[in-house]
């Protein structure tokens, strides 16, 4: 604490002594003449903050991440790891990271403006917290159209569970709101952070395009790229970013140290430039200042958070965003489900036997310890692993109800609540694996292809 005292008093000091030498450098500017404007610089540039601005800006990043869970040691989340020894506290997380929460009347609102009820993930609180929601909302009610953007980054050749949970969502979003999709495939952050080669993280990019494409998406509305195959259209959106973002921001933001490579550093605005319309002059037809909302795990918001610092700075709109919370792992809610961990992960590529030793081995039990406990206190579901995938897989609502009265009252045995999730989990990835095996080399090359999306 006294080290982070110093840190702010030095930055504040710093700052007035830059806003001195700002004002002083403003009055000499004005005695020259003004230099005829450029058509390649944004209409924003103007307002640019001034060096004071910008010291107290990243004085604000670095509390961001000092104040945080990092901090504490009681809950970590960044975009590498998740842990948090009670579960993870999402109400402390919005406040943390600045967000809104979602609250059922914009909600209701969706489903209104889109005449769709609203996808389960809304109805149940997973998608839980945004940025700026209700600014694309209004611009959609206007007659505007905007964008989605989403990600992956392809660690593993199949994606598991988790995964599935920001696409399956887009996918309905993509669908409701009749809008086109940006998909980044960022195979060189996992180069960068991973024990990878180039090669590899190019094959499970692909391997990967075809997990995403099973979801569901619309070929004509969804461009699906890899950062190293589209990087000469990024990268001079990509420059722009990164000559407005100083090595300290990005350290307080991520927490690299000396010893990560420097491509670490530079990444952040690999995957902040797609948030702008500008990124994809093919793709989304030459279409400037389109908004763009970002589905999300709560776990990826730093990087949004920096993008929506910069966006305006050169003459971007912000990026609005909706953040996720965990699909957690099989041994208990501290922790997300994790590609690293394969013997407790549910991969959307596992056999019906698979699934069924995983759950049954791996899964953690809210019931009581014994039957007696159990009939006599019931089942704690916020802890019962196996309700909490129900939760996010099951669509009847009156069925999850009617699943969370007996399990949490003792008249429904852990082992039912099990089975329950072996069959609902097993149908869903034997149909999921069905739609995949029909996803040929053939059509992955369409959803790459750069070419104009229909909007």
């Amino acid at each position: 604490k006294s080290q982070l005292k110093k840190e702010k008093k030095l930055a504040e000091q710093a700052a007035k002594k830059a806003a001195g030498g700002s004002a002083k450098s403003a009055n000499k500017q004005k005695k020259k003449p003004a230099k005829p404007s450029e058509s390649a610089k944004p209409a924003e540039s103007a307002a640019l903050p001034s060096a004071a601005d910008l010291l107290l800006r990243q004085t604000e990043f670095q509390h961001q991440v000092l104040s945080s869970g990092v901090a504490a040691g009681a809950q970590v989340v960044t975009p590498w790891d998740v842990e948090a020894e009670d579960g993870v506290d999402y109400d402390k997380l919005v406040e943390q990271f600045g967000s809104t929460k979602i609250p059922s009347e914009m909600v209701e609102r969706m489903e209104r403006l889109t005449g769709h009820k609203a996808h389960r993930y809304l109805r149940r609180g997973y998608f839980f917290s945004h940025r700026d929601l209700d600014v694309i909302l209004d611009a959609y009610e206007k007659g505007e159209k905007f964008f989605l953007y989403t990600g992956r980054g392809p660690s593993s050749g199949s994606m598991h569970m988790g995964h599935l949970i920001p696409f399956t969502f887009t996918a309905w979003l993509q669908k409701v709101f009749d809008v086109p999709l940006v998909i980044q495939l960022t195979n060189d952050e996992k180069f960068l952070f991973k024990d990878q080669t180039l090669e590899e993280s190019r094959v499970m990019a692909w391997e990967n395009a075809k997990d995403i494409i099973a979801c569901g998406f619309d070929v004509n509305k969804t461009f699906i790229f890899a950062d190293t195959d589209y990087i000469k259209e990024m990268y001079p959106q990509i420059l722009k970013v990164q000559k407005c973002v100083t090595y300290n921001q990005v350290r307080g933001i991520f927490g690299f140290t000396g010893s990560d490579n420097i491509g670490k550093s530079a990444f952040p605005a690999v995957q902040a430039v797609p948030s702008f319309s500008e990124t994809f002059p093919v793709v989304l037809g030459g279409r400037k200042g389109l908004r763009c909302l970002i589905p999300h795990a709560i776990d990826q918001d730093p990087y949004f958070r920096m993008t929506r610092d910069v966006a305006p700075r050169i003459g971007y709109l912000k990026p609005a965003s909706m953040h996720s919370k965990f699909f957690p792992a099989l041994q208990g809610s501290t922790t997300k489900m994790s590609a690293s961990k394969a013997s407790t992960t549910i991969y959307i590529s596992d056999s019906t036997e698979d699934i069924t030793n995983k759950i049954k081995k791996y899964a953690f039990s809210g019931g009581g310890e014994t039957k007696a406990d159990h009939e006599k206190y019931g089942a704690n579901l916020d802890a019962d692993i196996p309700y909490q995938y129900l939760s996010f897989m099951l669509e009847d609502d009156e069925e999850l109800a009617r699943i969370g009265r007996e399990y949490g009252s003792g008249r429904m045995m852990s082992g039912e609540v099990k089975q329950k999730l072996i069959d609902v989990m097993s149908e869903y990835t034997v149909e999921f694996q069905k739609r995949r095996a029909t996803i040929s080399d053939d059509l992955v090359h369409e959803f790459m292809s750069v070419r104009p999306l229909e909007f």
